[in-house]
């Protein structure tokens, strides 16, 4: 999946928690019309990680965002 110039969206996140019914693991790339600041590739992974709840996590690498669905919430 992709973030461009729009951001995130709340359709966005929808089809993310869609995506994690099938799969653990889901790549975001940043493209370059969405940041290319890693302070604000920070700011919007955790953002997504707000908005999808406790079950998930992300690991940043570049400015690609890895999300990880757990089985239990995360502390």
């Amino acid at each position: 999946m992709q973030i461009g110039k729009k951001g995130f969206t709340p359709e966005f996140i929808e089809d993310l928690k869609m995506r994690f019914k099938n799969v653990e693991n889901i790549r975001v790339s940043l493209l370059k019309s969405s940041t290319r600041d890693k302070q604000e590739a920070k700011k919007i992974a955790e953002e997504i990680i707000e908005k999808l709840g406790d079950k998930y996590t992300y690991k940043l690498i570049g400015y690609t965002i890895i999300l990880k669905k757990w089985r239990k919430a995360r502390k």
